[in-house]
């Protein structure tokens, strides 16, 4: 088998991209379309938002909070089912990569954004679908974890490959 051209590799990655673009915008428009009414409810939850007092090493630090985040299960919700979804498009978007012989950065940029997005799912279902405060204060710092983990996972993949190119990367 042949090494696609430079050329070949440019028309793969754009219409990967395309299909990345295209599929985050289906994804928006069908969480927006099937969450009965998220207009009124997104409003709904802006005008919730109030300063929180959050316990921190003796002291208290004011941060930004829902002041009733058990009457916004329906737009936590609509986060879970948008993170589900883009998490998805990362698998088949990873499956093309692979199959195209994409560049290892572009590679290794989908599998981070995989593991963010399925990661995210998970800690909104766990955190933010529980209707708590605490939950709420979890589920961003969860995610400020798995901003974290992504781009290890990330580097480790990087660091794989020039392992496997030379027996000594350091």
């Amino acid at each position: 088998m042949t090494q696609p051209t430079l050329r070949e590799r440019a028309i793969h990655e754009g219409i990967i991209t395309a299909l990345a673009v295209g599929g985050f915008l289906i994804i928006f428009g069908t969480v927006f379309g099937f969450t009965p009414g998220i207009p009124n409810k997104l409003i709904d939850f802006f005008s919730d938002f109030t300063g929180k007092s959050y316990p921190l090493n003796g002291g208290t630090l004011v941060l930004p909070a829902p002041a009733h985040p058990e009457q916004h299960l329906e737009v936590f919700g609509a986060v879970f089912n948008f993170m589900v979804g883009i998490a998805l498009l990362q698998i088949a978007i990873l499956a093309l990569r692979l199959f195209y012989h994409s560049p290892l950065r572009r590679i290794s940029e989908t599998v981070g954004n995989l593991v963010f997005w399925s990661g995210g799912a998970l800690v909104a279902n766990i955190y933010l679908l529980s209707g708590t405060l605490k939950g709420w204060f979890a589920f961003w710092a969860a995610l400020i974890i798995l901003i974290g983990v992504s781009l290890v996972v990330r580097g480790i993949i990087h660091l794989s490959k020039a392992r496997s190119r030379h027996e000594r990367w350091w």
